[in-house]
């Protein structure tokens, strides 16, 4: 599986979803990321598992506590998305582009 592939696969989860638009916002610890999706802490750990994984997310240990771990977004793999995205966008633009100019040389006079 290359890279974009377990990155769509990550990201087909709804639950997975979430927790990357909860760390949008800046770094969370696992439990308050758990309390706003109103899942049980084992149960974050194995989205957020599959999210370090994947190299959506990564974990910092805290300056004062070490103990403490906060999850952040990895901009990497999202970047590589988006220019993905962007090619798809393109191709769409281009067919559609094409399009219009056929129909445009090929409708006759517009009549009122």
């Amino acid at each position: 599986m290359n890279d974009l592939d377990a990155t769509l696969a990550a990201l087909a989860d709804p639950t997975r979803r979430k927790v990357v638009d909860l760390l949008r916002d800046g770094p969370r610890r696992a439990g308050d990321l758990a309390a706003t999706a109103e899942m049980s802490p084992p149960a974050m750990s194995r989205h957020l598992r599959v999210l370090r994984a994947n190299g959506l997310v990564e974990v910092e240990s805290g300056e004062d506590d070490a103990r403490l771990r906060l999850y952040r977004l990895r901009p990497e793999r999202f970047v590589a998305l988006q220019g993905w995205l962007d090619q798809v966008q393109a191709f769409w633009s281009e067919q559609l582009g094409a399009f219009k100019a056929h129909t445009e040389r090929t409708r006759g006079p517009e009549r009122r």
